[in-house]
């Protein structure tokens, strides 16, 4: 909740025909998640609390990346190379679990953390936030792509996922989550 954010691109929130972007954005496209997510909830707890990953977070992932599974085919999405609710890549990861399942959902939360440990090692001085930011935007581009606190986002999804990621997540930890 303390993470500052810039929200959703007007790429990103062109996926709902938003006439808004940013952090209003990014609120928006989480609630038209929610349903689907709720599905998902008691899972994405019992991961989040086995982790101590934030279920916030991971609902935030969960929203970006595949929409609470309403892109999905058969499971997968980016052109067959993303599997499941978080969108491992099966170019980089082996997919474990089922698409939905605890322990898909689980291993995704795992790179997640490495991807914040690897941020922590590359940027010690930052504070703990940006830290945590700078690894959800690597979960998406590689640590590799972050170099800047405030251009961490350049070369991700849009331009924007941690901003996206940070307040979806915000608007989750709002609504139960």
């Amino acid at each position: 909740m303390k993470i500052e954010t810039t929200g959703a691109s007007e790429r990103t929130a062109h996926q709902d025909n938003l006439t808004v972007q940013g952090v209003d954005a990014s609120h928006k496209l989480a609630e038209h998640d929610l349903d689907r997510m709720k599905k998902y909830r008691d899972l994405i707890i019992k991961v989040g609390q086995a982790h101590q990953m934030d279920p916030a977070v991971i609902s935030g992932i969960i929203s970006r990346e595949s929409r609470a599974g309403a892109v999905l085919k058969d499971g997968w999405g980016d052109h067959g190379n993303g599997f499941g609710l978080m969108q491992v890549d099966k170019r980089f990861h082996k997919p474990e679990g089922e698409w939905d399942s605890e322990q898909h959902v689980s291993q995704g939360t795992q790179i997640l953390i490495s991807f914040i440990n690897a941020i922590k090692r590359k940027f010690p001085d930052w504070p703990k936030e940006h830290q945590f930011k700078g690894g959800i935007s690597a979960y998406n581009a590689g640590d590799k792509n972050v170099r800047t606190y405030e251009k961490m986002d350049i070369g991700t999804t849009g331009d924007d996922y941690a901003n996206d990621v940070v307040a979806r997540a915000q608007w989750f930890k709002q609504n139960g989550f």
